[in-house]
């Protein structure tokens, strides 16, 4: 059987749109798109890192230092080994104002992190897991989380065609998901119950185009 690791932040870990701060509900785990996807990939263990507020490389000031997911990434990958894919969706986190960073700097700090996932011997005896990069979808700045997200609005809005070319320098297969899912108008950041399904089915047919056999 073949591992695939799930890397990613609240929209991995399930989290459920928020109307207020603090809040923090989750989809039942038979409705997440993890757990839809593990069902499309028999022969697959489907393991699912999300962290909610993780980034791509910054600590947090305000929700904490354990949301850089350049630190946890190399105990997870060793924690999870041999890992034969690990698909990796981050960069909505990065859009928040506080940490003043753009398209292009997201795409080069995801580019970091395959890097850091191909040099690590996590993969079959002791080689590189393979990488699907995912670029999140676009987000909105509405509702509770609208402050928070200042500014980010627009440059998400160019941060698929970063990644894309961050996944060409790396050679590495790359997908869109702002092309099969919107974020929820509820908070413009975390997805409604339709994209679990759409995600789920996107990504599995991504794995059997570019992880075959």
């Amino acid at each position: 059987m073949r591992t695939l690791l799930l890397f990613g932040d609240s929209n991995t870990h399930g989290t459920l749109p928020v109307r207020a701060l603090g809040q923090s509900g989750r989809f039942a785990r038979e409705d997440r798109w993890s757990t839809r996807l593990a069902r499309l990939l028999p022969g697959w263990e489907v393991i699912a890192e999300g962290h909610p507020g993780r980034t791509t490389l910054h600590d947090d000031p305000v929700e904490g230092a354990h949301r850089n997911g350049l630190t946890v990434l190399p105990a997870l990958l060793e924690s999870h080994r041999p890992a034969d894919v690990v698909l990796l969706m981050l960069g909505t986190n990065d859009l928040k104002e506080r940490f003043s960073v753009n398209a292009g700097d997201i795409a080069l700090s995801l580019e970091r992190l395959v890097r850091v996932i191909l040099a690590s011997g996590c993969g079959p005896e002791g080689g590189a897991p393979g990488v699907l990069l995912v670029a999140p979808p676009p987000i909105e700045e509405v509702g509770c989380l609208a402050g928070m997200f200042a500014g980010g609005a627009a440059k998400s809005r160019a941060l698929a065609a970063e990644v894309q070319e961050a996944a060409g320098r790396l050679g590495v297969p790359f997908l869109d998901a702002g092309k099969v899912v919107q974020v929820s108008p509820i908070d413009g950041i975390h997805y409604g119950p339709e994209a679990n399904p759409a995600l789920a089915e996107a990504f599995a047919a991504a794995i059997h185009q570019h992880f075959p056999g």
